[in-house]
């Protein structure tokens, strides 16, 4: 799938102690290269509950496409804390799928 037109603008937010982070960023990376996508990916690393609150940073790892939360968060909570995903067979696991990363894509800015 090639998305042509804008840049999409990617922020992928993380806080150091989760340790999933490193495999989430490799999959945003491997589905915009798989995928095509002309993104560019801001990685901000949220060091302070202060820094959490100001940015509305609900968990590690967070994805944001256009501004948008990949998965619509179910809190409104914010914290240096590893957060949680419901993937689309209803487990819930720390990383997001790459469906659940291809799909926020294909939405429009």
């Amino acid at each position: 799938m090639v998305l042509e037109g804008k840049k999409r603008q990617v922020k992928f937010l993380y806080w150091e102690d989760c340790q999933s982070h490193d495999e989430a960023l490799a999959r945003l990376k491997k589905v915009l290269r798989e995928d095509n996508i002309n993104a560019e990916v801001e990685v901000i690393r949220i060091q302070t509950d202060e820094e959490a609150r100001e940015l509305r940073f609900i968990g590690s790892p967070t994805i944001l496409v256009d501004g948008k939360d990949i998965q619509p968060p179910t809190t409104s909570r914010y914290g240096l804390v590893c957060r949680a995903y419901f993937l689309e067979d209803g487990r819930v696991s720390p990383l997001p799928s790459e469906t659940m990363i291809r799909a926020a894509f294909k939405k429009r800015p």
